[in-house]
């Protein structure tokens, strides 16, 4: 189930590999089995020094090895200590470490547990989690990593922890609250659309996973609206939204007071929307030519610059929780949709 996961092996390919391997002499196998032996008592020795992608690199290439080497010492053997000695070690809520692993400083990392009490209560169960939305880990890796019976418990755990997620924070991206942020004039936020990848058929070629969001100046996230496939029209998500019904039918959004400009024009509140969107009095978006043969004049494209250069606020939001959460960088599986 997990994202960017490889193909299963078949009997002939196993065979292949293992013949592959007899044209190797002994010993060059016994020097090849020796570095190997080598590499991963350093690595399981060291591995809380190591960066994450380094520690990850490693462990894909042993896996490697020893699938074309089946006289190779066995894979990695269990992390059974790797968490409570990253603890002891790495408790200071100031040390890079924990940044470097989880993203997050301790400090964040003992608050978000204590806010998914009692849906959480693991430390290693938010610590897998974490490690693997950060790098993009197999949940073969957390297995090893942090001492769950099999691959099939780190899955379970890990779509358990993101489902307390969902549930339990889910209200605190809430518009409401966040208007205060907003910098721009009566300009609440700016609205557009990012996708994230899926394979297979199931959403139909270059398939993918839509979220509409709206993010403010500093590239904050107002509202999400989440999980729709590429093959819904954008104006149908907007439609869904529980934005679009806080506007439209339970006016509790976009009710603050009109600006008044210098001539003594007022401008209500509103947001900027991606032209995908349908043009609303609430929703601003850029001009549009009919046809080739039209031009714009000054004013228009002088709006559609300044429109344009904020819409770019909405796919830097979107680019740094790819960057920040390797894994949401990966292509899904069609079961995990």
């Amino acid at each position: 189930m997990a994202a960017g996961g490889k193909k299963p092996k078949t009997a002939t390919t196993t065979a292949a590999k293992k013949q592959k391997s007899k044209h190797f002499t002994p010993e060059l196998l016994s020097l090849i089995s020796a570095a190997t032996s080598a590499a991963q008592s350093f690595l399981l020795h060291n591995d809380i020094d190591l960066l994450p992608s380094q520690i990850l690199s490693l462990e894909s290439l042993f896996s490697s090895l020893s699938s074309h080497f089946p006289s190779l010492p066995p894979s990695l053997p269990t992390y059974a200590s790797f968490f409570p000695s990253f603890l002891s070690t790495f408790s200071s809520p100031s040390d890079l470490q924990w940044l470097r692993f989880f993203r997050m400083s301790h400090h964040t990392f003992s608050h978000l547990l204590s806010l998914l009490f009692p849906v959480l209560s693991s430390y290693a169960a938010l610590a897998a989690t974490l490690f693997r939305l950060s790098h993009g880990a197999s949940h073969k890796s957390l297995a090893r990593r942090f001492g769950f019976p099999s691959s099939a418990d780190a899955c379970r755990v890990f779509y358990t922890v993101c489902k307390g997620i969902n549930e339990k924070l889910g209200n605190l991206v809430d518009f409401r609250d966040n208007l205060g942020r907003i910098v721009l004039p009566n300009c609440c936020g700016v609205l557009g659309f990012g996708s994230f990848g899926v394979e297979g058929e199931l959403l139909g070629k270059n398939g993918s996973l839509l979220v509409q969001a709206l993010v403010d100046s500093e590239g904050r996230f107002l509202d999400i609206s989440a999980g729709w496939p590429s093959t819904v029209r954008p104006e149908s998500v907007l439609h869904q939204s529980k934005l679009f019904s806080g506007v439209e039918e339970s006016r509790e959004f976009l009710n603050g007071p009109a600006y008044e400009l210098g001539d003594g024009n007022l401008i209500p509140q509103y947001i900027l929307g991606d032209s995908c969107f349908p043009l609303l009095p609430w929703l601003i978006t850029p001009y549009m030519r009919s046809n080739e043969e039209d031009s714009f004049g000054s004013a228009e494209k002088e709006f559609n610059a300044v429109h344009s250069r904020a819409m770019g606020l909405v796919g830097a939001a979107l680019g740094s929780v790819k960057a920040r959460w390797q894994l949401l960088g990966k292509k899904w599986k069609e079961e995990c949709v």
